[in-house]
């Protein structure tokens, strides 16, 4: 699985006018499962997302996560992360995993993420989304774990 994470002061997702998720300070975790990614990578990422230390302490120096600064997480499914641009000008997703199976880790990783964390929104699976953000810093930072990540 993949994510692409950026610290925001705010966040929201609408679909149709609608805001289905909004936080103030926090994560924007755009959120890709690949072929191969399984409950377990999702969970590794949940888990390395959590702790990542990207917000400044006293001293301005990025030394606390999203846990220790009561931030927000706003979570969206962002298959297009899986593209693959090496053959053309029109982009492959044969990478990502089949719609069945992201929406199946998306929850999944949604579910826990509920679990371990106060603050989680969400956009909608599969629908044509908006998003607005502010982004923090900018801080942006892509996070891979499991069957696609590159080896270390």
């Amino acid at each position: 699985m993949q994510a692409l994470i950026q610290r925001v002061a705010e966040a929201r997702v609408t679909v149709n006018g609608r805001v289905t998720g909004q936080i103030g300070p926090g994560l924007l975790v755009l959120l890709c499962a690949e072929r191969g990614d399984d409950e377990a990578a999702a969970d590794r990422l949940l888990a390395k997302l959590l702790k990542l230390r990207i917000f400044g302490d006293e001293a301005g120096r990025m030394n606390r996560s999203v846990q220790d600064v009561g931030g927000g997480l706003l979570v969206v499914s962002q298959f297009t992360l899986a593209a693959d641009t090496s053959g053309g000008n029109r982009p492959s997703f044969t990478a990502a995993a089949p719609p069945q199976d992201g929406r199946r880790l998306y929850e999944h990783f949604v579910r826990q993420a509920r679990a371990a964390h106060p603050l989680v929104a969400t956009g909608e699976f599969g629908a044509d989304m908006r998003v607005a953000l502010v982004n923090d810093g900018p801080v942006t930072i892509p996070l891979r774990v499991g069957a696609a990540a590159p080896p270390r």
